[in-house]
């Protein structure tokens, strides 16, 4: 009997398709939303987690944490303070822990541009999938998806984006070769790309290369004694690191000045990263932060704005039914004449309530499927969610 009553109640449904569609369609909507908040909330807290955990401690100019985190595990752009190359030499000489520097803030193609040394390669597992990582200035490692989205691999030439379009007092787009492409890993070291520190500095102006002051045309020089030759800026720099202009990149200054964007600091052990944190947040020009401590601190928040998006999905779920109860209760009046032929010709009461139950069913379980598809659509093709932190 139940099959038959299936059987009439998805004749019924199928005889009215786009009513049929537009309540299986309304009532996928509050069962999608709780469902994919969660699948949404859980993939961002496992990316955010899973990199806080590889990272033992973060320094840099004292201000806003979340910035500092943010910036030093996914290279997004702040404005904190910088931290000088003093610092990393104090910590590497304390004995108690190692530093990997981290200068950012410049891009190419729309990529961030990462400054660091070999040691994060090390920490963060980096392989190159060809080539070998940048030793010289001028040369460039990609990640993985930025090779691929700008097909570029050993030996081709990619130019740093402009700091200030049109300020001819800025230094310009610099050429840099590719040495190598790096393997995939998922994370955000994917869509990086990676110099060594010396290139960020020219990048920035720090750093620069000319001809042999020496041998200048004389009106290019300002001033010249024996310990000094001063050259006008007029000159033009190179913009290009080559094997044939490479020793004359030079910085005019101190070396231990130079800035840096953060640290990722590696203690030897728990009591020397203690020690070390102490240290630098007492002193207060800087910050010395746990990452994992400062993630769990912002996915609080996080939370809390899904606790908000669950009461809209159960408001909306109520306010779903409520309607679809209006809708099947007005499809039972304007249809009563066609139950009335049915108690005529011997269908019992119980039997036309079980067809209109049956019909419930159908279009709950047309919504659950849909609503399933568009999770497991939402799985497939959801974006890294990280990167919208840049």
């Amino acid at each position: 009997m139940m099959r038959g009553v299936f059987w009439l109640s998805r004749k019924d449904l199928l005889h009215r398709p786009i009513q049929s569609a537009l309540l299986a369609i309304c009532l996928a909507l509050p069962i999608f939303l709780p469902l994919a908040t969660k699948l949404l909330l859980d993939r961002y807290q496992d990316d955010l987690l899973s990199r806080a955990e590889a990272t033992p401690l973060i320094a840099g100019g004292a201000g806003n944490r979340f910035d500092l985190t943010l910036s030093s595990l996914y290279f997004r752009s702040s404005d904190l303070k910088p931290i000088p190359m003093t610092e990393l030499e104090a910590i590497n000489r304390s004995g108690l822990a190692y530093g990997i520097p981290l200068r950012l803030g410049n891009f190419a193609r729309g990529h961030p541009i990462v400054a660091t040394s070999p040691e994060y390669f090390e920490l963060r597992r980096l392989q190159p999938a060809t080539g070998a990582l940048p030793l010289r200035l001028g040369e460039v490692v990609l990640g993985s998806a930025v090779a691929l989205e700008l097909d570029l691999g050993v030996g081709d030439s990619l130019f740093s984006d402009p700091r200030r379009l049109y300020d001819i007092s800025v230094p310009p787009s610099l050429k840099m070769r590719v040495c190598g492409t790096l393997k995939p890993m998922g994370t955000a070291d994917d869509r990086a790309v990676f110099v060594d520190l010396g290139t960020a500095w020219i990048l920035e102006g720090y750093y620069h290369g000319h001809g042999d002051a020496q041998s200048l045309d004389p009106s290019l020089i300002l001033e010249k004694n024996e310990d000094l030759t001063r050259v006008s800026g007029a000159l033009v720099e190179y913009n290009e690191v080559t094997a044939e202009n490479q020793a004359s990149f030079h910085y005019h200054g101190d070396r231990g000045a130079l800035p840096l964007s953060g640290l990722i600091v590696v203690p030897e052990d728990a009591k020397g990263g203690t020690l070390m944190k102490a240290r630098m947040n007492t002193a207060g020009a800087y910050q010395m932060l746990v990452p994992t401590e400062v993630v769990n601190d912002l996915l609080k928040f996080v939370f809390r704005i899904k606790t908000f998006l669950d009461g809209y999905a159960l408001i909306l779920l109520c306010i779903t039914s409520a309607l679809l109860c209006l809708i099947l209760w007005l499809t039972s009046r304007l249809r009563r004449r066609e139950m009335e032929a049915l108690h005529r010709i011997g269908v019992s009461r119980g039997t036309v309530a079980a067809l209109h139950v049956s019909g419930f069913f159908l279009i709950l379980l047309a919504s659950a499927v849909l609503a399933g598809l568009a999770l497991v659509a939402l799985h497939l093709l959801l974006p890294d969610l990280v990167r919208w932190l840049r």
